[in-house]
């Protein structure tokens, strides 16, 4: 069942694409400024004269923007998409710790702002990504903003973070049969028949690995984004 969201500790975002009211950033990476921690923005070089696609990129428990970015910054230049990676305020996201969105959803709506100031976002293309409890976030965050992110790329996945949820975005999700730190019996493998019950169209792809994203799982993913 998708109902509004009250208000942010529920997921709620209320940033959105609007016409940049300042000059683009040049190609390369940039620290954005948020109530949190800073979070980083890959411009890829020779971006067209149209709106582009955004992708935003949530790390793992631990981790840091540069992750997230190691993983896809190729894809993202290839793609000339947008990358965006926040920061988690504590060691993992407010609502995977805490069970409610906090701090981190405010630090990243701050830094998606700052984003569609600068450059014209296409509202169709904007995803949201992760990896391990970074995966939880972004299916959270997507899930309760589906009017924002149109897509979903979840690697790894623990749960889903309780929120409301809205829109009808498409999910990718995909998990390692060899996971031992987020084993996909527990997680994926409960968390795609859910979705797909629930409504959503769910594309879903197991490897033979471990816990990590292999190459061609982020290029096969990184098609979704168009």
């Amino acid at each position: 069942m998708r109902t509004a969201c009250p208000d942010l500790t529920q997921g709620a975002l209320t940033v959105h694409p609007v016409p940049p009211c300042h000059a683009p950033l040049r190609a390369g990476l940039h620290e954005l400024a948020t109530p949190t921690k800073p979070a980083l923005l890959h411009v890829p070089t020779r971006l067209p004269f149209r709106p582009v696609p955004l992708l935003v990129a949530c790390h793992e428990a631990g981790g840091a923007p540069g992750d997230m970015l190691s993983l896809l910054r190729a894809e993202a230049e290839r793609r000339k998409v947008l990358l965006l990676a926040p920061h988690a305020d504590q060691v993992t996201w407010d609502a995977v710790g805490e069970g409610h969105f906090g701090d981190d959803a405010a630090g990243l709506q701050y830094a998606m702002a700052a984003v569609f100031g600068h450059f014209p976002v296409d509202r169709d293309r904007i995803a949201i990504t992760g990896f391990s409890e970074g995966a939880s976030y972004a299916l959270g965050l997507g899930l309760a903003n589906g009017n924002l992110f149109t897509r979903v790329l979840a690697h790894s996945p623990g749960h889903i973070p309780p929120g409301c949820r809205t829109g009808r975005p498409t999910i990718f999700v995909s998990h390692g049969r060899r996971d031992t730190t987020l084993p996909v019996t527990r997680t994926s493998r409960r968390i795609v028949p859910a979705l797909e019950d629930a409504g959503y169209h769910v594309d879903y792809i197991e490897h033979d690995l471990g816990h990590l994203v292999p190459d061609d799982i982020v290029s096969t993913s990184a098609e979704l984004l168009g």
